[in-house]
């Protein structure tokens, strides 16, 4: 009855049994056990790469290795929270030598001054500190302005990364025609070129912080009341309306002494930004948790470590002499991405891959020809309890009804057996054992009905 259905031929069917022939379940199961392991193992690697920590060098510079203390500070800081982003802080020795090697593209973060070194580069991630100019003369000095600088020599404490400043004084006020000579000298040996009167003033260039005017005031011989004096840069303003690096600033009087105050009231000046710039290209999500971990740690420690004080969010303006990173700029405007922005991709992904992964998971399963048995029984029942109604059956109408009963069960069945490409599984095989016999029964109960009527009519 249907043995032309049954005898049709499947390739994906064939393709499997051909599979499961060739290799004993267990080396379908060793197979299965080594491919999954395989791709767990690399789905671990991935992710602990992924959680790996991204590690930034950072270049630090200063004469006196305060700057690579509060680097020191932020970067151990890092490491203990288990941050993302962690900091490699490499001495560069001067502020100048990290804007160097920041611009050879040997470090990704450096902190450097904006008037030094080639920063086509960099972006500004975080402010660290001002540095202020201030010329100082000697105690009792009758220079107290630029132009009585005439004729007379200055020391450029810090020597080459305070050339942009001597250019911008030398222009501004005409320096070369006055015969001011500028001359470089090291930290170390301020204090005796002003005794020896080897300059007759000083340029020094220095954040406003305690340790810094101790500095300033311990090159001089400081009397009862004799303080240093502190000369003027009036043209500060037109200087910083040239937008480039320095931008004027007023020293408050009282700075160097409180009593008497000195200066005696607020002097006019430069100042110039120390910053915590990146490469532009870094990544914007990387720069921008850079820039919250790095004003976390400020927040945290600035009352135990004030050397942390300095550090402030820079100029964000479209305009800014060193333009911020993009990065940086999400966090401080408040735009930084949202976890939905972020991983919004790998989200509305991960069903599509687990989706994915039950068919890879199915098709092992179908591959170690493992099924179940149970999906063929309710079939199976149904038509086991035939036969005992094909024997009390009177007429050949009802066997007609069973024989159009049988053909729906198995037609069914055969055709979700090749949905599941399972026609030759021992439960499809098992229906068609059961519709031949059947078939059989039926045939004789016919036959023993037919000879019933001729008995009864030749009667």
């Amino acid at each position: 009855m249907f043995d032309a259905v049954a005898s049709q031929p499947n390739p994906r069917r064939m393709q499997m049994k051909a599979l499961q022939t060739a290799f004993p379940l267990w080396a379908r199961a060793v197979l299965l056990a080594g491919v999954f392991s395989i791709a767990a193992g690399a789905g671990l690697i991935s992710y602990r790469l992924y959680m790996q920590p991204t590690t930034l060098t950072v270049a630090i510079g200063s004469f006196d290795g305060e700057g690579k203390q509060i680097a020191s500070i932020i970067a151990g800081r890092l490491a203990t929270t288990n941050s993302a982003v962690r900091l490699k802080v490499e001495n560069a020795g001067n502020v100048l030598d990290a804007a160097k090697a920041f611009a050879a593209g040997t470090v990704d973060l450096a902190v450097v001054r904006a008037d030094a070194g080639d920063l086509q580069q960099a972006r500004t991630v975080a402010l660290t500190a001002h540095g202020v100019v201030m010329i100082v003369a000697p105690p009792g000095s009758p220079i107290n302005s630029i132009a009585k600088l005439r004729d007379h020599s200055v020391g450029v404490v810090g020597g080459e990364i305070n050339h942009g400043i001597v250019e911008v004084l030398k222009k501004e006020y005409d320096l070369g025609h006055a015969n001011v000579v500028f001359k470089d000298i090291a930290p170390s040996d301020a204090r005796r070129a002003v005794q020896s009167k080897e300059v007759a003033a000083l340029l020094v260039v220095a954040p406003l912080t305690e340790k810094y005017l101790s500095f300033v005031k311990g090159l001089f011989s400081e009397g009862a009341n004799s303080s240093p004096v502190l000369i003027p840069i009036d043209s500060a303003g037109a200087i910083a309306d040239a937008k480039g690096p320095y931008e004027s600033f007023d020293i408050p009087k009282g700075t160097l002494r409180g009593a008497p105050p000195v200066p005696d009231d607020d002097i006019t000046t430069l100042r110039v930004g120390y910053y915590l710039v990146a490469n532009r290209h870094l990544s914007a999500s990387l720069v921008a948790d850079l820039a919250k971990k790095v004003m976390n740690v400020r927040r945290d420690l600035v009352s135990e470590q004030p050397l942390l004080a300095g550090i402030a969010a820079p100029d964000t303006d479209a305009d800014a002499y060193i333009s911020v990173h993009p990065g940086a700029a999400a966090f401080y405007n408040g735009t930084q991405e949202s976890f939905m922005d972020r991983y919004g991709n790998a989200i509305y992904l991960t069903p599509m891959v687990l989706g994915a992964a039950a068919s890879v998971f199915a098709a092992a399963w179908r591959f170690l020809g493992v099924r179940q048995s149970e999906a063929a029984h309710p079939s199976l029942d149904a038509l086991c309890i035939l036969p005992g109604r094909i024997r009390k059956v009177d007429d050949e109408a009802e066997l007609m009804a069973i024989e159009d009963e049988v053909d729906a069960i198995l037609r069914a069945e055969l055709l979700k057996s090749a949905d599941r490409d399972e026609s030759g599984s021992v439960a499809t095989q098992a229906l068609i054992a059961v519709a031949h016999r059947l078939d059989n029964l039926i045939y004789h109960r016919r036959t023993v009905l037919a000879e019933g009527d001729s008995d009864r009519e030749g009667g």
